[in-house]
């Protein structure tokens, strides 16, 4: 008897096509990302939050609740993410010890064996405590980010600067880390229903992140740059008082020498 063709080699065609199209697409985001990080949104928005971090350590300490109730936000939104993400590895333990299948064979178009079922419900639970434990990463970052942002700054080595920096800039990647995780798990969690939608969620989740993944903006705002133009602006203040101050003085003495 020669080959024929059975449903159950979508699974095997589909999905890993499809999650390979995933890792590649992230492979080259981390070689641009590396390359040259102001191209991607996610070095972009990282100058940016570093460039905020050693803004805030200027002002006073009673000036900073602003700057503390930002980080407290991004606590509680990576602590909302991370729950999430234990929650659904919690039911998808309970149905992996779920013996009964709750599609049919008929709804899905592939394979439907039991072991194929417990390869979904592994994948797509790794991907969500990936998920957890990136965003347990950014909460313990900011955390530590809030007690760095409440000390008085009097060093003149700038170490605290530098710790807040580099703080955010962690709970910042990891964060990115775990939506990428969600991302993965969102896409194999199609592969529930088969190894289709599983390879057109994959393909439109990586046309909807290089639309989103790449940097469009023309120019980098950063405090070094504001700092040189506020520096500027002083300098063209100065040294418009000192011209003003020079004519004023020079038509006092035309006058001084009139009257004589």
């Amino acid at each position: 008897m020669g080959w024929q063709w059975k449903e159950e080699h979508l699974d095997l065609i589909l999905v890993p096509l499809g999650f390979s199209i995933m890792c590649i697409y992230h492979i080259f985001l981390l070689h641009i990302y590396n390359k040259c990080h102001t191209q991607t949104a996610i070095g972009y928005e990282n100058d940016n939050k570093e460039a905020w971090a050693e803004k805030m350590l200027e002002l006073r300490n009673t000036e900073r609740g602003f700057a503390a109730s930002v980080l407290n936000g991004h606590l509680t939104a990576a602590s909302t993410l991370s729950s999430i993400s234990l929650v659904l590895c919690s039911l998808i333990g309970a149905l992996l010890g779920n013996s009964s299948n709750f599609l049919t064979d008929s709804f899905i178009l592939g394979n439907a064996s039991r072991s194929t079922r417990t390869i979904k419900y592994m994948a797509v639970l790794s991907c969500f405590f990936v998920a957890f434990v990136c965003f347990v990463q950014t909460s313990r970052h900011f955390v530590h980010g809030s007690f760095l942002l409440c000390m008085p700054v009097d060093d003149k080595d700038g170490e605290v600067v530098k710790c807040l920096r580099k703080a955010v800039k962690r709970g910042s990647i990891f964060w990115a880390f775990g939506l990428r995780a969600l991302y993965f798990a969102t896409t194999l969690l199609l592969w529930i229903f088969g190894p289709i939608p599983m390879f057109v969620g994959s393909v439109a989740t990586v046309v909807l992140l290089y639309n989103l993944d790449f940097n469009k903006e023309t120019g980098k705002i950063t405090y070094e740059q504001s700092s040189k133009s506020e520096h500027n602006t002083k300098s063209n203040g100065v040294e418009n008082g000192v011209l003003a101050s020079g004519t004023d003085a020079s038509i006092d003495i035309q006058d001084a020498v009139l009257r004589n």
